[in-house]
């Protein structure tokens, strides 16, 4: 099992940019994929973006444009910068890692795929 820890959460005004970051607890260079989720209260997890083992990444069409997936593996840490945020960004954002290949493409970043959670940190835009 692979250990995630969130971080750069906070309250922006509308515009502005965050940068979260997730530590993983083991290398994340044969990763067969992480991704970012949010989840919004009262909705359900939303996949916000993925990049794969090659570097190939996917994101949903309400943030492309705005933010950037990427992952430094020499610090074993996931990134997810984001920028010109709107009051509809306001969620808990979760990273989420699949180790291995287990039957769904990255690109399909649907939250079954991925075993391992990390616990989560908020992201509240204000108009």
């Amino acid at each position: 099992q692979v250990q995630l820890v969130e971080s750069g959460g906070g309250s922006v005004q509308a515009g502005g940019s965050l940068r979260l970051s997730c530590a993983a607890s083991k290398y994340t260079y044969s990763f067969y994929c992480m991704a970012w989720f949010r989840q919004a209260p009262g909705k359900g997890r939303e996949g916000v973006a993925s990049i794969d083992s090659d570097g190939i990444t996917k994101y949903a069409d309400s943030v492309k444009g705005r933010f950037t997936i990427s992952k430094y593996n020499t610090q074993n840490t996931l990134y997810l910068q984001m920028n010109s945020l709107k009051p509809e960004d306001t969620a808990m954002y979760y990273c989420a890692a699949e180790p291995s290949y287990s039957g769904s493409w990255c690109y399909d970043v649907s939250p079954p795929q991925f075993p391992d959670w990390g616990q989560g940190t908020q992201v509240t835009v204000s108009s």
